[in-house]
């Protein structure tokens, strides 16, 4: 089994639910009392949030890099980034190490396309709805993005910053962001992307008025194939 190095605190709550999807598959994988390897760095997402609301992207690909040059050290084989918003520098944390980034955006392009959708509508933070990195990254494996309006946009990053990484989850705001959904949809979305990975903390992909893809299971289901392709194991202990 190979090592998997996530980058959390970005929220934590979030990479709570990385932690436990990950460990889930691979017992579901092998069997019996099987677990993940995994290294788990956590930042201080104030400092993070300090960085992206500055527009400081350069000192945050720094920090994030520094961060997995430090899994690679520990042993890690490949690195994560458990949030979406912070693949806005993901190549520069590539370009810093010497395993694999598994990139987040290409993970759920995948799925995407497996399941044959091309115009998904993407529910994220501003600076992912707004930057252009997703949505070109996207453009790339063929799939156009849908964002909400400009008040949509604003009411999915408030709920996201304001409650989801405070550990807060309210029936107002989920019932908020399924009428986006909702609008999409009549606008001719064929699917919606959890593009945030504190939404799956709300809004149940098999319960949207769109076919769903959470990105934080896709990015965890994605690590753990990496984690297991190379060893042949049969499901006793």
């Amino acid at each position: 089994m190979r090592r998997i190095g996530l980058i959390g605190g970005m929220s934590f709550e979030s990479s709570a639910v990385y932690y436990r999807m990950v460990n889930e598959a691979v017992r579901e994988r092998l069997g019996a009392l099987h677990s993940a390897e995994v290294l788990l760095y956590s930042v201080d997402f104030q400092k993070i949030v300090d960085l992206q609301k500055a527009g400081r992207w350069d000192e945050a690909a720094g920090r994030l890099s520094d961060v997995a040059r430090a899994l690679q050290s520990g042993g890690a084989d490949c690195v994560l980034i458990c949030t979406n918003t912070m693949h806005l520098i993901a190549d520069a944390v590539a370009a810093s190490v010497d395993v694999p980034l598994i990139n987040i955006i290409d993970a759920t392009a995948l799925r995407l396309k497996t399941a044959g959708r091309r115009k998904p509508l993407l529910l994220a933070t501003r600076y992912t709805m707004e930057h252009g990195f997703y949505a070109e990254r996207m453009k790339a494996h063929g799939i156009e993005l849908i964002v909400p309006d400009a008040d949509g946009r604003k009411l999915t990053h408030e709920v996201i910053f304001d409650e989801l990484c405070a550990g807060k989850v309210l029936d107002a705001s989920r019932a908020a962001l399924v009428a986006l959904v909702e609008k999409a949809k009549a606008e001719g979305a064929d699917a919606v992307i959890l593009g945030c990975t504190e939404i799956c903390l709300i809004l149940d992909p098999a319960n949207l008025p769109l076919p769903g893809f959470d990105s934080t299971a896709i990015h965890a289901e994605a690590a753990v194939e990496f984690a297991l392709s190379m060893r042949d194991v049969s499901r006793a202990a």
